[in-house]
């Protein structure tokens, strides 16, 4: 008898769990996927990590597969504003940066051999093609940077070893609509219809699913995609919900969905996080129109003061645009997993969109799945390693965001104030104090996959001005001459990169043939 799986819930993570099995399984599994038509989707995860790549890649899907009908575009970094000081930024490139004698630029851009320049301008030659809103790829599709493009060979996240230069920007919405079609073409059987109970044994396990209109779903293995509410996790099962409220406290966001001006392509490829009086806003430039949002703590700022604040920051005078005002529960289930029962998406977990994890967190999710596929009932050890590969990712995520409050250097409302002395994760404070006097390394960060790389905590504790002031002992020792040579030929890099490369605008209307 062929094996099942019941997805309960669309959205992103339902549609991208529902295309990921059938590929990975094909006719050898029956997959359905319920969603109900009452239930809206939260919409906030429109950006993401460079390791997304593997998922399109498994799917099979080239970016003119895709690109052009979720509103996608390229995103190279994470551009921080006003986080250290009003008119300060810096980019959170997905480049790491060159070694020099067993020593990154950042730790030669310590001793002073690039001058008096930003380190992420002389470290990165992702800097330079940000601040000129260049794409990653020529018009004839080529990539900017050799030896990393090309097919992957349905690889997962824990077989990347290169970093590749960029991620993307969607229209959340649009891509599950994408995915949905991309699924049942595969067969995946949808049904859209309420959930309006779930059955369960005498174990515990649940047996089906009851909708309004269609009866009884049943399958051997139930996934949860339903968001915030945790219908079969935490609801059904009664898995407890483990909240991060006491190192993360933003909790509320409000979005907007701003129009461009016909004809304007001027398309920057990065994400930008804009610190305010209460927390944050996005600016996630998509194709046609920007996706903008205010993250924000209710201790600190209501509902309709975090609204006004989007509206004069991103979209004046346009009052008739709605607002999409949403509660996040920031944190994770305890267990995804429980007897046959899996959550993906926000009923596992959700850490706040500071650093774009949401979309990971649910390919991690899904690619574990498929890692940790039961024959039959679930074997309770393989269930537990399953969970305990979730939470290391989760934990690790938390670690990284709190430390991007703890290490911001602004003071100037009491939320950031309260940033500095809020509890911190075990570990991170001892973690930060050693990389506010020595660059990190992998042994010195969170000790699990999580993500990031030591590069990314070293890029944000100097951007937001609490890392080392000066090099390492040794490499003040060193001669300096080949990192000085580094620095110059990553200008000269920079120049004819920036030259060569189109915008990335121009290149999106190339991609979806407008051109």
């Amino acid at each position: 008898m062929t094996p099942s799986v019941v997805i309960v819930g669309g959205g992103t993570a339902g549609w991208m769990t529902a295309s990921y099995l059938a590929v990975a399984f094909g006719p050898r599994l029956s997959i359905t996927l319920v969603e109900s038509e009452q239930v809206g989707t939260i919409g906030v995860g429109e950006a993401t990590f460079s390791t997304i790549r593997h998922f399109f890649d498994y799917l099979g899907l080239e970016e003119q597969d895709w690109m052009p009908q979720c509103a996608a575009s390229y995103k190279l970094a994470i551009r921080f504003q006003d986080w250290r000081a009003p008119g300060h930024h810096f980019y959170h490139p997905f480049e790491r940066p060159e070694t020099v004698q067993g020593f990154t630029l950042l730790d030669w851009w310590l001793r002073g051999e690039a001058g008096r320049r930003p380190f992420d301008e002389c470290c990165f030659l992702t800097w330079s093609m940000c601040e000129s809103r260049r794409s990653p790829r020529q018009l004839d599709g080529s990539l900017y940077v050799g030896g990393l493009d090309g097919p992957l060979g349905r690889s997962t996240l824990s077989e990347q070893r290169e970093q590749f230069p960029y991620a993307y920007h969607f229209d959340a919405d649009l891509l599950a609509k994408f995915l949905r079609s991309h699924s049942t073409a595969r067969g995946v059987r949808h049904v859209v219809d309420d959930v309006v109970e779930v059955g369960q044994d005498t174990r515990g396990w649940i047996t089906h699913v009851r909708t309004s209109e269609h009866g009884d779903l049943a399958g051997d293995l139930y996934v949860d995609c339903t968001g915030f509410r945790g219908l079969l996790i935490n609801r059904t099962l009664g898995e407890p919900f483990r909240s991060f409220s006491d190192v993360l406290p933003n909790n509320r966001a409000v979005s907007l969905r701003v129009p461009r001006a016909p004809g304007a392509r001027d398309v920057a490829p990065y994400t930008t996080a804009t610190a305010m009086p209460a927390g944050w806003i996005w600016t996630i430039p998509l194709d046609r129109r920007d996706g903008t949002g205010y993250v924000y703590s209710d201790q600190f700022c209501t509902p309709e003061e975090a609204e006004r604040t989007l509206r004069e920051f991103a979209a004046p005078g346009s009052d008739g645009l709605l607002a999409n005002h949403v509660e996040m529960r920031i944190g994770r289930t305890e267990r995804p997993w429980v007897k046959n029962c899996v959550a993906i998406g926000l009923a596992a977990a959700f850490v706040e969109p500071l650093e774009s994890t949401g979309i990971f967190f649910i390919q991690h999710g899904i690619e574990e799945l498929v890692k940790h596929f039961p024959k039959g009932d679930p074997d309770p050890m393989v269930v537990a390693d399953y969970n305990r590969r979730a939470a290391y990712v989760v934990d690790g995520v938390k670690e990284f965001l709190v430390l991007h409050y703890r290490a911001a250097k602004r003071d100037d409302t009491p939320y950031w104030k309260e940033a500095k002395i809020r509890p911190a994760p075990d570990g991170l404070l001892e973690r930060m104090t050693y990389g506010s006097r020595t660059l990190l390394d992998e042994s010195g960060i969170y000790p699990h996959y999580h993500g990031f790389e030591a590069y990314s905590w070293n890029t944000m504790l100097l951007g937001l001005g609490s890392g080392p002031q000066t090099s390492r002992p040794a490499v003040g020792l060193m001669d300096g001459g080949r990192a000085l040579a580094a620095f110059e030929a990553l200008q000269a890099q920079a120049q004819r990169t920036v030259a060569a490369l189109p915008g990335c605008g121009d290149y999106l209307d190339r991609l979806a043939g407008r051109s």
